[in-house]
């Protein structure tokens, strides 16, 4: 068999599949090869298979669930409290030897199904557009959406295009690029300064994010205009009983003065950023007279048909991780409207 750079692996067969023993041979074919096509991928690169090689019963995936002591072992639930029954392991196994015949650069997981099987994750939404690594760290995926769910749902396609777009990238090399970046964490007052002067003072622009809790801003972020370096300015830890990072009020009054000296002199963008403006002038006084501009309103001026939230947006234009849902206490703060 020989290499494809990319591999595109879906859920199951349906009517079609099932008659000519091909993948994607139905509608969702039709759909399938109209985004490689405006993507610019050559459907001669693309090997295609199922996570199922078999047509489940009334075309529902449902119809292979059973409980966690009949489920194949090893694997999480592909839905809450279903698992996949233990009969359909040979399905998996010969999947992941086509996978190593292939050796596929990319594999685009179509679908929560494909999603379970190749990483043992379940929840397309929430892992769509960000490449990972399979569950046994030797291939990297792309999470999508199904052919199928666009046709259900047809305001997915534009997203799904926009991964078709990524999978393109990324299936001209097999590693897992993260972008390097440098966070400077619990910061002193000389090290916010000392950053200042050495990472921000000449930036064209200066990126600006904070996150709250209640009334309270709780920690004020600025990164480069390059992405690669940033600073977390704390106004509130868990490791403290008070719940005050700073000692004392007046060496938090000096933090906020650096935060005053920064929205003097720079240029500001950033995402959803009237909701940071009114915050920082309601709770703080601290103005922001050289907003620059707003990564949401940028995106939703380009791409309105599309989402505009933060955690989207990083998985339309970065190829970071789905960071949202790695934060423990990401429930516990307040969430401004699009991030």
């Amino acid at each position: 068999m020989a290499h494809k750079p990319l591999m595109i692996v879906g859920e199951a067969w349906g009517e079609q599949e099932e008659l000519k023993g091909l993948p994607f041979a139905g509608p969702s074919g039709s759909v399938l090869y109209g985004l490689l096509r405006q993507a610019g991928i050559d459907k001669e690169e693309v090997y295609l298979t199922n996570a199922f090689n078999l047509r489940p019963r009334n075309n529902r995936i449902e119809s292979l669930f059973t409980d966690r002591a009949n489920g194949i072992e090893g694997y999480r639930p592909i839905v809450a409290g279903k698992y996949i029954d233990k009969q359909y392991q040979p399905e998996l196994d010969r999947l992941h030897e086509e996978i190593e015949r292939v050796k596929p650069n990319l594999i685009l997981a179509s679908g929560n199904t494909a999603l379970w099987a190749l990483c043992k994750k379940s929840g397309i939404k929430r892992y769509r557009g960000s490449p990972l690594m399979s569950h046994d760290a030797r291939h990297k995926v792309l999470p999508t959406w199904h052919p199928s769910a666009i046709l259900r749902q047809w305001e997915l396609r534009a997203v799904a295009l926009a991964d078709m777009t990524k999978a393109k990238r990324e299936m001209t090399f097999p590693e897992l690029n993260r972008p390097a970046r440098y966070i400077y964490l619990e910061p002193n007052i000389d090290e916010i300064w000392e950053f200042y002067h050495e990472f921000l003072k000449d930036q064209p622009f200066v990126s600006c994010d904070i996150e709250t809790k209640g009334k309270q801003i709780t920690e004020v972020g600025y990164g480069t205009a390059d992405g690669k370096r940033a600073i977390v300015i704390p106004f509130w830890s868990r490791k403290h009983k008070d719940g005050n990072y700073w000692p004392d009020l007046e060496t938090e009054l000096e933090a906020w003065k650096i935060i005053r000296h920064i929205h003097a002199n720079h240029r500001l963008l950033g995402q959803n950023f009237s909701y940071d403006m009114q915050y920082f002038w309601r709770t703080v006084g601290v103005a922001c007279p050289h907003f620059e501009g707003d990564t949401m309103l940028l995106h939703h001026s380009l791409q309105p048909e599309l989402e505009k939230g933060l955690g989207f947006l990083g998985s339309i234009y970065t190829n970071e991780p789905s960071w949202k849902f790695m934060r423990q206490d990401h429930n516990d703060h307040f969430k401004k409207g699009e991030d």
